[in-house]
């Protein structure tokens, strides 16, 4: 196992803290730590599985801070977790059988939507107003859940939007929705590294630095989100969003 250089183990440190900040209040920490990665010289399935390392660090550390927020829904997403941890595996398995490139043009389709709703509803998010658990809410939240999942381990980018879109649609505050969503990408992120491990395409020696940055970035983003709230959060979401939606815009035209 090589360690980087101490210029490569700056570039990653600091990488990894900006990402890891982003990452833990609204997701696409994934923009910034995939090229740093690849930056670095790993081959494409390595620096993604080596993301996973530190993902999985930071959401750790994100997690831990939103539950003593007192935020997070215990029941919904201890039921919900599994099937974020099962779809991811599937999803990282079926990485390595087909091409993901094919999900770009719904990506960006998918994040525009998102995007377009998000502005559109001008309070949205500001105040909690929990949606009915119905048994048909139940069941679209449940598979919801699952294909996230899997959409995390098979190709990735947004998955903290989407996660975020998933709990403000159920009523949660942006702050709720924020910390109910980083357990499931949790789930996701376990699940996906776990697989990465198991086909060897994880560099502990890029992976330990930055996911220690990463805790760091993560702890920091995660109680500014809590303490300043929505008016913090919604922001940064549009931001996010709109930078994911360049990104993917950008990959199809190459």
């Amino acid at each position: 196992m090589d360690f980087p250089s101490q210029d490569m183990l700056i570039f990653l440190i600091v990488a990894g803290f900006v990402s890891a900040f982003i990452d833990s209040v609204v997701g696409g920490g994934g923009l910034i730590s995939v090229p740093a990665l690849l930056l670095t010289g790993l081959p494409p399935v390595v620096a993604l599985g080596t993301n996973k390392l530190g993902s999985t660090l930071s959401t750790i550390t994100s997690s831990l801070s939103f539950f003593t927020s007192g935020k997070l829904n215990g029941k919904l997403v201890l039921a919900l977790f599994p099937l974020s941890f099962v779809g991811s595996a599937l999803g990282t398995y079926t990485l390595h059988l087909l091409p993901s490139d094919f999900l770009k043009p719904l990506v960006v389709v998918m994040l525009v939507l998102m995007l377009i709703y998000t502005l559109i509803k001008k309070n949205w998010g500001a105040v909690a107003a929990p949606r009915r658990m119905t048994l048909n809410v139940k069941l679209v939240v449940a598979s919801a859940a699952f294909i996230i999942g899997f959409y995390d381990g098979f190709f990735g980018p947004g998955t903290g939007s989407f996660l975020l879109f998933l709990f403000l649609l159920l009523g949660f505050d942006f702050v709720g929705a924020s910390a109910n969503a980083k357990v499931l990408n949790l789930a996701s992120n376990l699940a996906s590294l776990c697989s990465f491990l198991l086909l060897k395409s994880v560099h502990i020696g890029y992976g330990l630095p930055m996911g220690i940055a990463m805790i760091a970035g993560a702890f920091v983003g995660s109680r500014l989100a809590i303490r300043h709230g929505s008016r913090y959060i919604k922001p940064l979401f549009v931001i996010v969003t709109t930078i994911l939606i360049g990104k993917q815009l950008w990959d199809l035209m190459q």
